[in-house]
This record gives C-alpha cells, sequence and structure tokens, in this order.
C-alpha cells in the first residue's frame, strides 16, 4: 500500500507486429490450392496500456501526453511484408483510491480502439489520487476483458507503468504472466525509478517471463521539443485537413469537437507537439469512420447514402442528393489526400533536420525513447522494419 503515488504511465507504446508469410508452392490438392491462394488475414499491432493513476508521478502522464504522437508517427512508419498494419489501442487506469475496492482499484478507461482521438481525450481526462497497485490483477483482467483474437500475424502487447513492488495484490504476477504467454502477449514493463529498485521489486522478472522488456525511466524529466522551419507551414496545413472532414450521425458534431480538442490539447505542449499531432493525422493510422463520411463511403463495409439521416449533416449538405453527396465527398476525398501527400513531404525535410539537432543537442526524450527501443526489438523479432 502506498499514500502518495504514480499517476498514470501512459505508456504509449504503441508496438509493431508481428506478420512472418511464408509462401507454398500450388499443388495439384485442392485444399493446398485453396491455401495458396487464399489471402492473408491483415495484421493489427494491438496495445493495452495500464496507467498507474496514483499520486506520485503526475510528470509521467505529461510525458505521455507530450510524447504521444511521436510514437504513433513511429509505428506508421512499421511495415510488415511491405503492408502497413492496423492500430488498436486499450487503456486501463489502475491504483487509484477513487476506483472501486472491489476492482482491485482498476477500471477499463477504453476497450481496444483504433480512434487515437478518443485515446487522447481518454488520457487528458485522467486523474491522480492515493491508492493500492496490483499489477498482478491489472494484468490478468486486461487478459480476460479485452478481444485478444487468435490471429496468429497481430502483435500483442501490454506495457505496464509504475513504481510499486509487481508482487503486490491478491493475483500472482506470475500466473498473470502465464496466462498472457499462452495468449502470445508480450508484457513490457516501465519501471519509475531506478533501475535496479526496478530489478529487485520484479519488475524485470514479470517482463521476462513474457519476452517483453524491462526499462526504467525518469517519470519527472521534461520533454524537449524541437522546433523547426517546416512548423507553421504543416501547421497551415492541418487546418486545410480539418477541413475535408464531413461529419454525419449523432456522434459527427460531438467528434468535429474531439477533433479540434484533441490539436489544441497537443499545442499546450508547444508548437512542435503541435506538428507531431498533424503528421499522425496524416498517417494511415488516423481513420474516424464512424463519423467522417470521407472515411466512411471507403471504409464502411454496408455503407449507403440512402441510410443516412441528412438532418443530422452540416446544413449546407442536408438538402443535397444521394448522388451530389457522393460527388461533394469525392471531391473532399481529393482534397485530403493531397494535403496529406503535403505534410508527409514536409514532415521527411523536418525529420532529416531534427535529426541532425537532436545530435548536436544530445537530446533523449526519456519516455518516447524507452518505448521506441522495445516496439523496434521487439518488431524485429517479428519481421518488421520501418520506412522512412
Amino acid at each position: 500500500m502506498k499514500t502518495i503515488k504514480t499517476i498514470s504511465l501512459f505508456a504509449l507504446s504503441f508496438s509493431l507486429l508481428a506478420c512472418k508469410a511464408e509462401t507454398k508452392p500450388i499443388k495439384n490438392n485442392l485444399s493446398e490450392l485453396k491455401e495458396a491462394t487464399n489471402p492473408l488475414k491483415s495484421s493489427t499491432i494491438k496495445v493495452a496500456l495500464l496507467l498507474d493513476t496514483s499520486n506520485s508521478m503526475d510528470g509521467l502522464i505529461d510525458q505521455a501526453r507530450a510524447q504521444l504522437w511521436e510514437i504513433v508517427n513511429e509505428l506508421s512508419y512499421a511495415r510488415c511484408n511491405h503492408e502497413r498494419p492496423d492500430l488498436k489501442i486499450a487503456l486501463y487506469e489502475y491504483g487509484n483510491d477513487q476506483l472501486s475496492n472491489d476492482s482491485g482499484f482498476i477500471r477499463q478507461v477504453s476497450a481496444f480502439t483504433s480512434d487515437l482521438d478518443y485515446i487522447s481525450e481518454k488520457l487528458f481526462s485522467l486523474t491522480t489520487n492515493g491508492g493500492s497497485e496490483y499489477c498482478g490483477q491489472v494484468i490478468q483482467t486486461s487478459i480476460n476483458q479485452l478481444d485478444w483474437g487468435s490471429n496468429e500475424r497481430d502483435l500483442k502487447l501490454i506495457f505496464i507503468a509504475g513504481n510499486e513492488p509487481f508482487t503486490q495484490g491478491p493475483i500472482n504476477y506470475m500466473n498473470a504472466t502465464t496466462n498472457a504467454k499462452e495468449k502470445q502477449i508480450n508484457i513490457n514493463t516501465i519501471y519509475c525509478g531506478n533501475y535496479n529498485d526496478g530489478i529487485t521489486s520484479m519488475w524485470h522478472h514479470s517482463a521476462k517471463l513474457t519476452n517483453g522488456d524491462y526499462m526504467s525511466i525518469n517519470q519527472n524529466q521534461q520533454t524537449v521539443h524541437i522546433p523547426s522551419p517546416y512548423d507553421n507551414y504543416i501547421l497551415e496545413l492541418n487546418i486545410k485537413l480539418n477541413k475535408t472532414y464531413i461529419p454525419y450521425g449523432r456522434q459527427g458534431r460531438k467528434k468535429v469537437a474531439t477533433q479540434a480538442l484533441q490539436d489544441s490539447n497537443a499545442s499546450k505542449y508547444g508548437k512542435a507537439n503541435e506538428v507531431s499531432r498533424t503528421i499522425s493525422k496524416s498517417s494511415s493510422f488516423y481513420k474516424n469512420s464512424s463519423w467522417d463520411l470521407v472515411d466512411a463511403e471507403t471504409e464502411e463495409k454496408n455503407f449507403s447514402y440512402s441510410k443516412i439521416d441528412k438532418q443530422l449533416l452540416p446544413k449546407e449538405l442536408q438538402g443535397k442528393s444521394d448522388k451530389e453527396l457522393q460527388i461533394y465527398v469525392k471531391k473532399k476525398r481529393a482534397e485530403r489526400s493531397l494535403i496529406k501527400q503535403q505534410i508527409q513531404e514536409e514532415n521527411s525535410k523536418r525529420k532529416k533536420y531534427i535529426t541532425i539537432e537532436k545530435k548536436k543537442r544530445n537530446l533523449n526524450n526519456n519516455l518516447e525513447n524507452a518505448m521506441l527501443k522495445a516496439i523496434k526489438k521487439q518488431g524485429k523479432q517479428k519481421n518488421y522494419h520501418w520506412s522512412k
């Protein structure tokens, strides 16, 4: 038990995926022929973030908020067999006195979702309070509650952060890690404090049991963002990008407001961080088919303009026919595609500039570097590579 402790590490370590395709020669046997011609299932990076939200680590959540989009960006460069994986993130908090004792002071903040704005919104909503941190129980809870699936090509990762002994609580962490390993889930542990203290309090041992990585960081280190000569133009492109979104349905207007709010939240950590979010919005991970017509038309299986409640569309579109709407959406899609391409082109120049500046200044953003090091190491073991 601990009185004042740590806030959530939102180890947004979204990490990479497993997929190694094996090619088989086509034989005359019908079943072999079907197997050879059947397309492989798509791959998904599934990341569960288990964040301690007791008191003493408020600095850590600031690191997470400030470095979230750079981590997402690095993941967006991942390829497996020259294909982009999907990304789904789940979020838990634990160790907070405001949570129920019956649940072990654990709460599922979000099940697996590909809605990055939603994850950002939930991250910014977390508050801290002293409590009891039961690592084994929160790991087991996430294993039981989340839909991890059975696709062998998925990369399944848990990132848990805190600074209390891993042995606390009613569920033995070794039983929880055994259950994780059976589902091919890697557990990555982030100890907020001295590296050797994390070893003696079993954070290191838990990670090694599932072929995950153990890391220690200084949770109070300030994030340093490097401005670049390309930032202003990228932010101008972000304004244009936002104008290509067409809200529909009951959630549409609310989600547009959420998008703007998360832009604003990113900007609280400086212009460079706001730029990082813009880069994420231009990546394949940023999908909004549940409320945006442009994404919905291409991604929703049973999408039909005839099913749309036109009274919930922007006023200027409410009187349009299905055909007119289709033409309008096509125009916005073309605009968005061009804007995203321009953002990526500017980002390519920005990345080169920042790489040089980081070497000059010898910068090392604690959480970001720890996460990405683990992600790339495990990704390499699964035949992942990064295209720049």
